[in-house]
C-alpha cells in the first residue's frame, strides 16, 4: 500500500522541454527536480511528472476522455489557489471551472488545463472527501 513517503510517477510527451518547463514551473509553481537533454523531471504537487522530449508523439487534437491526469484536492482552498494562479498567469484552459454531479453526494468542482504539448490536466475538489476515491 502506498504511504505518504511514496511518489506516483507519470511520464508524458513534450514537444519542447523549455515550453514544458515554463508551463509547469513558472505557470503552476511545480519544482524542477532534474533536467537532461531528453527530459525534465518535476515535483507535480508531491508526485513525479517526467516530460519526455517526443515531438512526434503529441496529440494534436486532444480529447478529455480517456486521457488526462491531475490532482484532486482535499482542501477547497488549495483548489481555489491553483485556479486563481492559472487565471492570473493566463494558462490555457481546456475546460473552464464547472460543477459536476450537482445535487448528488459525489458533487465536485473541476477545471482542465492544456499544457504546451496538449497534455490535459484536471484539478478538482469534492465537497465530501469520501468521494475522492
Amino acid at each position: 500500500m502506498r504511504s505518504e513517503v511514496d511518489v506516483f510517477h507519470l511520464a508524458i510527451p513534450s514537444k519542447d522541454l523549455d515550453e514544458s518547463l515554463a508551463f509547469y514551473v513558472d505557470g503552476l509553481d511545480c519544482r524542477m527536480a532534474r533536467r537532461y537533454e531528453d527530459r525534465i523531471t518535476l515535483d507535480f504537487f508531491g508526485d513525479q511528472i517526467v516530460c519526455h522530449l517526443a515531438p512526434a508523439q503529441i496529440d494534436e487534437e486532444p480529447e478529455l476522455y480517456p486521457r488526462h491526469f491531475g490532482v484532486t484536492f482535499r482542501a477547497k482552498q488549495d483548489f481555489e489557489q491553483v485556479l486563481a494562479r492559472a487565471q492570473r498567469r493566463k494558462l490555457v484552459f481546456f475546460k473552464k471551472p464547472f460543477e459536476r454531479f450537482p445535487g448528488m453526494p459525489e458533487r465536485h468542482i473541476a477545471f482542465f488545463l492544456c499544457d504546451p504539448s496538449n497534455n490535459l490536466i484536471e484539478f478538482k475538489h469534492y465537497d465530501s472527501p469520501e468521494f475522492m476515491y
